[in-house]
């Protein structure tokens, strides 16, 4: 053992652990305990403690920051209050660095200046000496490729798993007993409704809005937002299937695996609900569901039964209508909002106006008595897509192919051309049979939709039971293309509903 030096050299204690499974921060606590001793061994004194915890050191993308702060510290010398640090304690270099980019980048760091000292829990190294430099350098390589050997291990085995439809491991998904296999009796019907809602036409955050109501938590009892609902409702699990990198694991045929757990809805309800939020890819969506296009992040999402479906209907000096889409706006004493078209300076005429609640209730009754008269949740439709035949056909034709080019008895040239056409059908085919399945499903939750229960709802607050604005804006959405105003005259006259204009959707 060495004689302690007279002037104890000051050090920095490193730590590091890639995943902290009990959150109390008892594997590095026990490196830099260690980490002191070791200082202590050598004379030296630890003068502050980096500390990585739950960060990993092999993947490109995790920014370790008290290792990048270290690196500085070494290089300066000295801390950021100005005390001197002069080496590093570490208990092992796979705690330091896993990638050799690192290493030479610490190795740079540390040796910036002459004098440096480092060691580990076996004993003290010399990074000046090329040899020490190269085997830690090695050290790093080796264990760079024991981590990529470990990945590879860890994606055979979970798609040899996803093959076999068996769950894995992680956190206990919503709607599943711990055995990850059987069905919660209060968690799967949530999961159930949300989805068959959200085909009806609710939006996410009505839904999540009720669920933080009533105090529903996630598996980590967690509130629920949108986007974690969102993940919950378009995993394929809900219906039984696995899904790997976005992509549905599928058997040799081209079919989708069924899973041994029991599913919560049918493939074809998650199909339709996965349809929907295809669909939105690149758009901006509001609150209620609907698309528009991309806006400002400080756009006021509409708040009131009609935004959007209205247009002014006065006539302009041209003779044309002004049909700019009606805002929302108060006045002082006045209980209820009011309808008017926007000034000229945002592009409307500025020249109507017409109390909400009356317009409202108005635009209610027309839609509800739709509904009554022509049954619109009814309408009937194929029930088997049309396409099912070319899909067929296409991948057996595929299967063909590569059957041939496997046996030799067609050229890589014919094979790789006729391919990736083959594949685009199959892929564009897979497509459409979502969108059949989407409609098909809107068609079933509309023929059993209860237009009498829908009436006593519609005109309830949410917190009586009453339907969720996005959801009656569904069912405007779902019967009118518009509604256009037409002026009244000057002064307050009573109001008139031959003024107003329903467009409604052909049936």
């Amino acid at each position: 053992m060495p004689e302690p030096s007279p002037s104890p050299i000051p050090v920095v204690s490193y730590a590091r652990i890639s995943a902290d499974v009990r959150r109390d921060e008892h594997g590095v606590q026990d490196q830099h305990k260690l980490n002191r001793e070791t200082a202590a061994r050598y004379g030296w004194t630890v003068v502050h403690e980096f500390t990585d915890n739950d960060k990993s050191a092999a993947k490109a993308d995790v920014v370790r920051d008290d290792f990048e702060a270290m690196l500085k510290v070494l290089r300066s010398g000295e801390l950021p209050d100005g005390a001197e640090v002069r080496g590093v304690v570490i208990v092992a270099e796979d705690r330091l660095a896993r990638r050799p980019g690192d290493y030479e980048r610490f190795v740079e760091a540390i040796t910036y200046q002459d004098g440096r000292v480092f060691a580990d829990a076996r004993g003290q190294k010399d990074l000046y000496s090329e040899d020490t430099e190269s085997m830690g350098l090695f050290g790093a390589v080796i264990s760079k490729m024991e981590v990529r050997k470990m990945q590879r291990r860890m994606r055979r085995s979970h798609r040899a798993r996803a093959e076999q439809g068996l769950p894995v491991g992680g956190t206990r998904p919503f709607g599943w007993l711990p055995d990850r296999l059987t069905l919660d009796p209060k968690e799967a019907p949530l999961v159930r409704q949300a989805i068959l809602d959200l085909v009806a036409g609710r939006s996410l955050n009505s839904i999540v809005n009720q669920w933080q109501r009533d105090d529903v938590r996630t598996s980590l009892g967690n509130l629920w937002t949108p986007r974690s609902l969102k993940i919950t409702v378009t995993n394929p699990r809900v219906c039984g299937w696995r899904e790997m990198n976005g992509e549905l694991i599928r058997d040799s045929e081209g079919n989708p695996v069924v899973g041994q757990w029991q599913p919560i809805v049918t493939p074809e309800q998650w199909m339709a609900v996965k349809s929907i939020f295809d669909a939105r890819k690149g758009h901006f969506v509001y609150r209620d569901g609907r698309l528009g296009p991309i806006l400002p992040r400080d756009f006021k999402e509409p708040r009131h039964l009609l935004t959007g479906f209205l247009r002014c209907g006065r006539t302009q000096p041209d003779g044309a209508l002004c049909n700019a889409s009606l805002r929302v706006t108060h006045q002082k004493h006045c209980v209820q909002h009011i309808y008017i078209c926007p000034a000229k300076t945002v592009g409307g005429c500025g020249g109507l106006g017409r109390r909400g609640d009356m317009v409202d209730l108005y635009v209610s009754e027309a839609v509800l008595a739709k509904l009554e008269e022509v049954q619109l949740a009814s309408s009937t439709g194929p029930t088997e897509w049309p396409g099912q035949q070319d899909y067929e056909d296409a991948k057996a034709r595929l299967e063909e192919l590569r059957a041939q080019w496997t046996a030799g008895n067609i050229s890589n040239e014919l094979f790789f051309s006729a391919a990736p056409d083959l594949e685009k059908r199959i892929s564009r085919l897979r497509t459409d049979a979502q969108s059949f399945a989407a409609t098909a499903q809107r068609r079933q939750a509309r023929s059993a939709t209860d237009v009498a229960e829908i009436r006593r709802r519609w005109f309830l607050s949410e917190s009586e039971g009453g339907l969720p604005l996005s959801l009656k804006r569904s069912y405007i959405r779902e019967a009118l293309h518009a509604v256009i105003i037409y002026p009244s005259g000057k002064g307050r006259r009573r109001f008139d509903p031959d003024l107003l204009e329903l467009v409604w959707r052909e049936d």
